[in-house]
């Protein structure tokens, strides 16, 4: 055998060739807000009365309509995309905590929700907190009609927090961060019980990754 083709057959022998790569990434965890009993197999506590909807979503009043998950998802992670479809609607507060990620013993948390004008819009406040840094990206120019679904997300890359609507990103700031633990979740209001959301919350997806646009939940 020629000397080339023997030490390519070395190489291959101990490299190999070709070989599929093999990724541990976990998948995307979906909560579909369907009902008031359960999400994600764990039992929920409900505040007020929110009501199911025939198109497989939870209606919320914005007076005192709220769900308590008691589970943080994306614990561990230092690197996520945090995404909800809602429907927000037009006589709604004019400040909604409407998503609440709750790290326990500790005020790190995160926070998706909605500033709702009169005029029949609103824009999106996105929020991260732990003891290394904080950060709030919203822009009052970015806004949208209520009373139609739409699709928002939070991630983080590891360096930058982004957030988006309908797959569009609107703002980004460098964070510094680390991963939350156990904790709580709260749908419809923040996790003490305020600023109430008056809408319709159809799913809510947590990867432990930052999704690319493509990627991204759509309403």
């Amino acid at each position: 055998m020629r000397r080339l083709d023997l030490c390519a057959c070395l190489l291959l022998h101990t490299f190999g060739c070709a070989r599929p790569t093999v990724t541990n990434e976990a998948p995307p965890l979906v909560w579909n807000v369907d009902n008031l009993k359960s999400i994600g197999g764990h039992v929920l506590s409900v505040e007020g009365a929110p009501r199911v909807l025939e198109t497989g979503a939870v209606a919320f009043d914005g007076v005192d309509d709220g769900i308590e998950v008691p589970a943080l998802p994306l614990a561990g992670a230092g690197a996520f995309t945090i995404e909800i479809v809602f429907r927000p609607d037009t006589d709604g507060p004019p400040e909604q905590r409407f998503l609440h990620l709750q790290e326990d013993a500790s005020p790190s948390r995160f926070l998706i929700e909605t500033r709702v004008r009169p005029a029949g819009t609103w824009y999106l406040d996105t929020y991260i907190h732990t003891e290394l840094d904080n950060c709030t990206l919203v822009d009052p120019q970015k806004a949208h009609p209520t009373g139609v679904w739409h699709a928002a997300a939070l991630s983080y890359d590891g360096r930058t927090m982004r957030h988006y609507v309908n797959g569009r990103e609107e703002m980004s700031r460098e964070l510094k961060f680390r991963p939350l633990t156990h904790g709580r979740t709260s749908i419809g209001m923040r996790i003490n019980r305020v600023h109430w959301f008056k809408g319709a919350v159809r799913t809510v997806r947590f990867t432990p990754r930052a999704l690319p646009p493509s990627e991204l939940l759509r309403p």
